[in-house]
């Protein structure tokens, strides 16, 4: 009885983990890494409204000789010009099993709108979010790392 007892604890002890991160949310403070440097780039605040995920930049890391303050000038329509602090630049991805899908984020150096899926790493501490054109496997991902 003893043994069965310990093996279920052991059990339980191990998906946990799995389970607090299939129930965790993705809304938070996000620390952008830019795949290509390795580097910061941005702070972005995830909120989720009737199951639908957005995020905003609140912060930029940039070099002190850079304007800390730029503004989207490759973007169109409503964007052009508008500060990128501020600006929502991940919306409408909803929870589809263990994915958030459906979505569209900007790239404010490029201008650009893809179409996104997003995903918890390491239970929770880390979103990899996928843009791509058309299909998933016609993208880039980046994997966000959750401020505490």
């Amino acid at each position: 009885m003893r043994k069965v007892m310990g093996v279920s604890l052991l059990a339980m002890m191990f998906a946990m983990p799995a389970a607090m991160a299939q129930n965790a949310s993705a809304a938070g403070a996000w620390k952008t890494i830019d795949d290509e440097t390795g580097k910061p780039k941005s702070l972005v605040r995830i909120t989720e409204e009737n199951g639908i995920l957005t995020g905003k930049i609140e912060k930029l890391f940039r070099p002190a000789d850079q304007d800390q303050n730029p503004k989207c000038t490759s973007c169109e329509g409503a964007r052009k010009d508008q500060p990128i602090i501020g600006m929502t630049i991940l919306s409408g991805l909803k929870k589809d099993g263990n994915e958030y899908t459906g979505g569209e984020i900007l790239d404010p150096a490029k201008g650009k709108t893809y179409k996104s899926k997003a995903q918890l790493k390491d239970n929770g501490s880390k979103l990899e979010v996928r843009g791509y054109i058309g299909a998933p496997m016609f993208g880039r991902s980046q994997t966000w790392v959750r401020e505490q």
